[in-house]
């Protein structure tokens, strides 16, 4: 999108690029594929994803990745500038919602793994909603009657995420898998399921 390569380009890109000679290249990347909302190819494809990976920071700058996952579709697009995805009952240490109170900017990574070896940035700000809140969205009909019908009603909040600006993980290093069978317990505090003590922290 022509005008975004202002908004999107940080000090340090901008003294990297020079420094590198990589200016011209990052300006038709900027102009080329980062766009400040969801194209209806990318409304398509996190519609069918499975996982992905999130980053926050706090208000310091301190950083913190995570992973999130859910039945595929199970981050909701509500229009191509906000998605919504559930939280699920975890280790009670709120790291990432933690975050998003003190510094709303979020990272999404969405990577298909298994069909087109592909990834999708999303970055934008979040806010925390509780369940008894979304019905003050302005969600379409079906994303809410699809919701209850998941069970995902029984997420314990949600995260709302207003987009700000998307873009391409080119598909050259990103490995091909295979989908294994695995039965999911969702929400658990079982402690096998869990497999939580897994590098013998205790």
């Amino acid at each position: 999108m022509k005008g975004l390569e202002l908004m999107v380009m940080t000090k340090g890109e901008h003294i990297l690029q020079e420094q590198y000679g990589t200016t011209k290249k990052a300006a038709a990347f900027y102009n080329k594929q980062m766009f400040d909302h969801l194209n209806c190819m990318m409304k398509k494809f996190i519609s069918e994803q499975s996982m992905m990976f999130i980053s926050t920071a706090d208000s310091n700058g301190s950083c913190d990745s995570s992973f999130r996952a859910g039945l595929p579709g199970f981050v909701r697009i509500i229009d191509e500038k906000t998605l919504i995805y559930p939280e699920y009952k975890g280790n009670g240490v709120m790291a990432s919602l933690g975050n998003i109170i003190e510094n709303p900017q979020i990272g999404l990574m969405f990577i298909d793994f298994f069909e087109n070896c592909i990834g999708l940035h999303v970055n934008g700000k979040a806010s925390i909603v509780e369940n008894s809140q979304l019905s003050s969205l302005n969600m379409p009909k079906h994303l809410w009657t699809d919701i209850l019908e998941k069970g995902e009603n029984k997420a314990e909040r949600w995260v709302v995420i207003e987009v700000e600006e998307t873009y391409v993980h080119c598909s050259k290093h990103i490995p091909k898998l295979k989908h294994d069978k695995k039965e999911i317990f969702w929400g658990t505090d079982d402690e096998e399921q869990k497999r939580a003590d897994f590098f013998k922290g205790k």
